[in-house]
């Protein structure tokens, strides 16, 4: 699919949702309330177990998840300060595999200022976005005797993405809100050890040049968060990041959006449903796509 078409897409999704929220919501912003402070936690786990008699096939594992979803807000007079910090981590292990795998791994953090232009729902704004993950990644595979081997690919900060910018903000709630900047700047850093093995080339790990452990970009972006009630007891989120490097190949556009559904069963038990896309053509020249879902232990804070 065309990026072009992709952004069509992704625009009428967007468009979509902003309406359902904005009708779903029966209030906006207060300018009397300061501090306001909402998450979520999950705790999620998997374990099957078979012994040697067992006909039916299958093969003992464990699994186990912990998401934090956690959003600080600050609402006076003219100003307008939101967080978010997403974290979700998880692995998964077989009786026959000597080494766990990792299914998800995620660090990142958002945070948007703003100061109100008029009585308009626009703002003047800055943002930061960071992004990294917790944990080595690993890709793995076999040796000459067929023992199981991992090659280390990626770790915490390496990569690291961070992102500082100027534009404009568009709220209609703490729960609705778009942020254009068309003054970007984009730092991805890592150690130089994933950029100084033998044979590397330039641009290789995540567009790293051979020996560096800093890239630099310069762009624009555009960040939106819908978040609203399916129904009761039911809360999708839905944040999509796009990134346009203006000193090379602009029309490469990042792609990251994450919808995040919660199903609360009650206040200690709940089912999650997470569904993330990214395209990065630094990273690989494809949609790296995951999708978890599990009932585990919950708590709201």
């Amino acid at each position: 699919m065309k990026l072009n078409h992709l952004f069509s897409l992704l625009a009428m999704l967007f468009t979509g949702l902003l309406a359902h929220a904005q009708s779903d919501s029966n209030s906006t912003t207060s300018k009397d309330t300061i501090w306001t402070y909402e998450g979520n936690f999950q705790f999620l786990i998997n374990q099957a177990a078979f012994n040697d008699e067992w006909q039916g096939g299958g093969t003992s594992n464990y699994s186990a998840n912990v998401v934090i979803n956690y959003d600080i807000n600050y609402n006076k007079g003219n100003y307008t300060w939101n967080t978010k910090f997403l974290g979700d981590y998880g692995i998964n292990q077989t009786r026959d595999q000597e080494f766990y795998r990792k299914t998800n791994d995620r660090l990142e953090i958002n945070s948007t200022v703003g100061r109100q232009i008029g009585n308009s729902k626009w703002y003047a704004s800055a943002f930061l976005n960071f992004r990294t993950q917790f944990d080595k990644g690993y890709e793995f595979g076999e040796d000459d005797q067929g023992n199981e081997i991992r090659t280390l690919e990626t770790q915490f900060m390496s990569p690291a993405f961070t992102q500082l910018g100027l534009g404009a903000l568009w709220k209609q709630s703490d729960d609705i809100r778009v942020n254009v900047s068309p003054v970007t700047g984009r730092v991805i850093s890592a150690n130089d050890r994933f950029t100084t093995t033998a044979g590397y080339v330039d641009g290789d790990f995540f567009g790293l040049d051979e020996g560096e452990t800093i890239r630099t970009e310069f762009g624009a972006s555009l960040n939106a968060f819908v978040k609203f009630k399916l129904m009761e007891n039911i809360t999708l989120d839905n944040v999509l990041g796009l990134y346009s490097n203006y000193l090379e190949d602009p029309q490469n556009v990042d792609i990251d959006y994450t919808l995040n559904l919660v199903m609360n069963v009650n206040k200690y038990i709940s089912a999650n449903f997470t569904f993330q896309a990214i395209y990065d053509d630094n990273a690989v020249r494809g949609f790296q796509i995951r999708e978890v879902l599990g009932v585990g232990l919950n708590y709201d804070f």
